[in-house]
């Protein structure tokens, strides 16, 4: 960070600021050298903050340094234009425009309200940008989202409203051990007590979150991700079997975990075992691994695999 020689009392604080915020720790040292300010300048700096109502705390000794701590008042958020930009494009990269009552909407307009003019003028022209992106996951109430990230954190049980597909909504009580992103769709892993068995739910279809006070230990050693992506490569309406030439190390590298369980049959074979409602698409996966496999099972995946290579070898002249 660049601090000009003639800058202002309140710039010089303000850029401390940042600085603590980019660097928890940082010591008053390196705070001076980066501010271009002796060290008596750096906590005359951070006493202007505290007094303005920023918790910033400092710790003493040879590793003490400065941070922001955790207040009843939000510290000002600061953004470079490059930082802006990014958040802007990272939204319509995920979720293509956003709707003006759309939370994500309503927290972008604010960014750009107070970015300063020549970064908000570029951050308005990135929003102009037409996009293509048609998002196919449903979205989903941030609220309910940030209601089980919490519960799952505390470890408390919650009573929940679930409606499975084309039914009406019903209340669960579950642990939830986490919540996890997959394919653009948000799921909660955990114990439901109202089945008696561990379940996989799509957030989107969680219309409310009821915190109870009965707690849970998450199991230990849990892949959330790992358990996810094995229910999503299971119970679709083609089960699939395959033998690939290639450790499991390798196959893992190649194929998304959705794809199918890896189970080593020796140091160079793996078998993959997994389902899939669309044949070909799962064949048009399978031409990344360069290594030779066999389709064991089911025949219109081979006749797939097939098409594939045909339409590859007519491109090819």
């Amino acid at each position: 960070m660049e601090v000009r020689d003639d800058a202002s009392p309140t710039a010089r604080s303000l850029a401390l600021l940042e600085l603590v915020q980019d660097r928890p720790g940082i010591s008053a040292h390196d705070l001076a050298a980066r501010l271009g300010v002796s060290d008596r300048a750096v906590r005359r700096h951070v006493d202007t903050l505290r007094r303005a109502g920023v918790p910033i705390e400092s710790t003493r000794g040879r590793y003490g340094g400065y941070r922001v701590g955790r207040g009843l008042r939000l510290p000002p958020l600061m953004f470079t234009g490059a930082e802006a930009l990014g958040l802007v494009m990272a939204v319509l990269e995920g979720r293509g425009d956003v709707d003006a009552d759309d939370p994500v909407g309503s927290a972008l307009r604010k960014i750009v309200r107070v970015l300063p003019e020549q970064v908000a003028r570029a951050a308005q022209a990135v929003r102009q940008v037409p996009t293509a992106h048609q998002p196919s996951a449903p979205r989903i109430d941030p609220e309910v989202t940030a209601a089980l990230v919490q519960a799952a954190a505390a470890g408390r049980r919650v009573r929940i409203d679930y409606a499975p597909e084309g039914k009406p909504p019903r209340p669960m009580e579950i642990d939830p051990w986490a919540v996890v992103l997959r394919r653009q769709r948000w799921y909660v892993l955990g114990w439901s007590h109202t089945v008696g068995a561990r379940r996989v739910l799509r957030v989107d279809r969680v219309s409310s979150v009821r915190e109870r006070v009965e707690t849970f230990e998450t199991p230990p050693d849990l892949d959330a991700a790992e358990v996810v992506d094995a229910h999503l490569s299971e119970g679709w309406a083609h089960e699939v079997e395959l033998v690939v030439d290639a450790p499991a190390s390798y196959v893992a590298r190649r194929l998304p975990r959705t794809h199918g369980r890896l189970e080593p049959l020796d140091d160079d074979r793996t078998r993959v075992r997994g389902s899939t409602n669309d044949l070909d698409q799962y064949a048009a996966r399978l031409a990344s691994l360069d290594v030779p496999f066999e389709v064991v099972t089911p025949a219109g995946l081979g006749e797939a695999c097939r098409r594939l290579a045909h339409r590859f070898s007519a491109a090819g002249g």
